[in-house]
């Protein structure tokens, strides 16, 4: 068992860092069983990508890292429940943005808004040939400036559609609202976005760049 798993760590680091739909499988059964070794496999393929999700939402460093290590404790707690229609990750980032809302909740900042966003994307070679300059990286500060500016929900939204590629239906299953819902907010947001980056953004292709890391 140890070198089946230790061979699909070893095949995610070679790759894109992400796990297949059929290894996570496996690894989810391998945990299940009881397997620590699985369970650190599956941990490590989400741990950086959870907390910058739980980091753009909170803001703090100790209660994004209590956030994270909770999530993943309720997430292995309950895994029998796991349903492998839908991928671990989206079971833990559910997880995890509703964490998140606990601790907001408890700061009393919450405002009660629920909205949506997202932005429109564009061709793949701009985004690249930005990334490689100055300007890109100033471009990308300024555009995450406007997304901090966002509600909660709507970070959040923005955070799972462009840095985890979630579908709009597996950001609606995500955040627990209807889909129909989340493409109303979406629409909305992505007019805000555009009047909060007015003259600074030009061509919206630009904003592929939020698919950069977020911290």
């Amino acid at each position: 068992m140890y070198n089946w798993v230790s061979m699909i760590a070893r095949q995610a680091e070679i790759g894109s860092g992400r796990l297949t739909r059929h290894m996570e499988k496996r690894l989810i059964e391998q945990a299940r069983s009881g397997s620590e070794e699985a369970a650190r496999v599956l941990v490590d393929a989400h741990k950086d990508r959870l907390f910058a999700f739980v980091w753009r939402i909170l803001r703090d460093h100790e209660e994004s890292e209590e956030t994270c290590q909770e999530a993943f404790l309720r997430a292995f707690s309950s895994l029998d429940s796991f349903s492998p229609k839908y991928r671990f990750s989206t079971w833990l980032f559910t997880i995890g943005y509703r964490l998140c809302l606990n601790h907001i909740r408890r700061r009393k900042l919450l405002t009660g808004e629920v909205d949506w966003s997202g932005m429109p994307s564009g061709e793949q070679d701009v985004s690249e040939m930005l990334a490689e300059s100055e300007e890109a990286r100033r471009l990308k500060d300024e555009i995450w400036g406007a997304v901090d500016k966002l509600s909660v929900p709507q970070r959040a939204a923005v955070l799972l559609f462009y840095r985890e590629g979630m579908s709009c239906d597996e950001v609606a299953k995500t955040l627990g609202i209807p889909m129909a819902t989340a493409k109303s907010h979406l629409h909305r947001a992505r007019a805000r976005l555009r009047d909060s980056l007015a003259g600074l953004v030009k061509d919206w292709s630009q904003v592929q760049l939020l698919r950069e890391a977020a911290s």
